[in-house]
């Protein structure tokens, strides 16, 4: 009988965890919902990005979802800094969610009867335009995240009359929905990442981005153009630079970069190798498939045949081989 209980054991999947900024409704757990490998598995809500990381570092989950970046606000300096500072972390795929917002309130609340309304102040200022044309007069009382200003109203927790929230939290609470498409861009997104612990890079799939945080050596003219041409060099583009203070002293800074291609492609390897040269510090954070799937065009001269030979050439002088005619 033990021998069959243990067969039965070893036979059922693992069951996974995975952390994601909650509680229920949030765009990170809309991203979570992006990835196959998640579903089924349990979902930890936390609350913040630091305690998801934490959770993946301490084992507790086996990855965490975290808001990276967003086309109107730009990075998000949280996630940023927590993955240029807390190591053992790996990025190992990309999702884009579209930024959209609701107006609710409480069950039976009427648009008309709105005065005070809740919103995180970044979600907030994404709908001021709407806000300030079908709603005047209205006043704004801070939330601490999206779902958070909803929920606010059905706990009693606030004297607001509607608060802005993303769509999912319909799915999850009874509330009163008073607009929707709300947001003044129509194409706002944000890019979100899933962190696991180091792990190698899944195969390069031709459609790839490669994730690093970057210091510079010292601060002299042009040391960031310096940088910069390890990848121009090989044909590298990058899809963003952005620079966050390394927090010891004024004026210093480290910069976050993604670039197109994968630690596999011979380009890429080239350049992560002269960057190890020139920098301090070089955190590798992943070579993981772009949410778009966008193939990565590249000059013919960059391919990785090309670098082969360069160095089958170069071993062949230090051999002694004669050159071909």
């Amino acid at each position: 009988m033990t021998s069959e209980v243990d067969a039965v054991a070893a036979s059922a999947p693992v069951r996974r965890t995975y952390s994601f900024l909650g509680p229920a409704g949030t765009f990170t757990e809309a991203a979570l919902a992006q990835v196959p490998e998640a579903r089924g598995h349990e979902w930890r809500p936390v609350r913040n990005v630091g305690e998801a990381l934490a959770d993946v570092v301490d084992g507790r989950s086996d990855a965490a979802m975290i808001a990276i970046e967003n086309s109107v606000d730009g990075g998000v300096s949280t996630a940023q800094d927590a993955l240029a500072t807390v190591p053992g972390l790996r990025i190992v795929g990309e999702y884009l969610v579209p930024v959209e917002f609701v107006l609710v309130g409480r069950p039976g609340a009427r648009l008309e009867d709105v005065a005070l309304i809740a919103a995180h102040p970044v979600a907030y200022a994404q709908c001021l335009q709407w806000l300030s044309r079908e709603l005047p007069a209205h006043a704004h009382v801070p939330a601490a995240s999206n779902v958070a200003s909803a929920m606010s109203l059905l706990e009693g927790s606030s004297d607001a009359d509607a608060a802005i929230a993303p769509p999912g939290i319909l799915e999850h609470h009874q509330l009163e929905l008073l607009a929707s498409n709300i947001g003044d861009n129509a194409n706002a997104v944000t890019r979100f990442v899933l962190v696991s612990r180091t792990v190698a890079p899944p195969p390069p799939t031709g459609a790839d981005k490669t994730s690093l945080i970057v210091e510079l050596p010292d601060d002299h003219p042009g040391a960031l153009l310096e940088m910069l041409e390890q990848f121009a060099t090989r044909g590298i583009n990058l899809s963003l630079l952005a620079s966050r203070p390394i927090g010891d002293e004024l004026g210093r800074y480290r910069f976050v970069v993604d670039a197109d291609g994968h630690l596999e492609d011979e380009r890429m390897a080239d350049a992560l190798m002269g960057l190890r040269r020139f920098s301090p510090r070089v955190t590798f954070l992943g070579s993981y498939p772009r949410a778009d799937r966008a193939v990565v065009r590249y000059p013919e001269r960059y391919a990785d045949d090309v670098f082969v030979e360069a160095r089958d050439w170069l071993r062949g002088l230090l051999s002694g081989e004669p050159e071909e005619a």
